[in-house]
């Protein structure tokens, strides 16, 4: 794990209600703890960073999950809309789902009605799976992330008219 990769755990970790994440992958083993305090992380690492090839590959993914160009991409979507509509994103980076697993129905389609607490999505991120609630009540207007896609901090997820 590359140390770009570490502090892209630690921002989510702080800007999460989670208190402590431990990651190993063979002989490399990280736990990142936070207090409730708002202090530093505590960031312990362990083992040399030495990964197989077959290992690598998921790092090559995950990198290119976190490049800036998805974020650029989907920033001029919501300006064809109207100006009352309100963007929702995604609070963390990992792979966007519209259902809780392939063969049960999407959580919400274009034009339907949502309440405020409402699932919309699942975002995945290191083999957790966090359901992603409306903060707002209104309509789908369009779907602005693509289903199994990797999707960055604060990339638009979904444009809601409100009611």
């Amino acid at each position: 794990m590359e140390y770009k990769q570490i502090q892209e755990l630690i921002k989510m970790i702080n800007k999460s209600n989670i208190s402590e994440l431990s990651v190993e992958d063979g002989d490399f083993k990280i736990t990142i703890k936070q207090e409730h305090s708002q202090s530093a992380p505590f960031v312990a690492v362990q083992a040399p960073i030495q990964m197989p090839m077959q290992a690598q590959q998921p790092l090559a993914a995950i990198q290119q999950s976190t490049s800036p160009a998805p974020a650029t991409q989907a920033a001029p979507q919501p300006a064809a809309t109207s100006d009352k509509a309100i963007t929702i994103k995604s609070p963390m980076i990992g792979t966007f789902y519209r259902s809780p697993s392939p063969d049960k129905p999407v959580f919400v389609n274009v034009g339907d009605e949502i309440k405020e607490g409402q699932v919309l999505c699942i975002i995945e991120a290191m083999k957790l799976f966090n359901e992603i609630e409306s903060e707002v009540s209104g309509r789908i207007i369009k779907m602005l992330a693509d289903d199994a896609s990797p999707v960055e901090y604060d990339q638009p997820l979904f444009l809601v008219e409100p009611i």
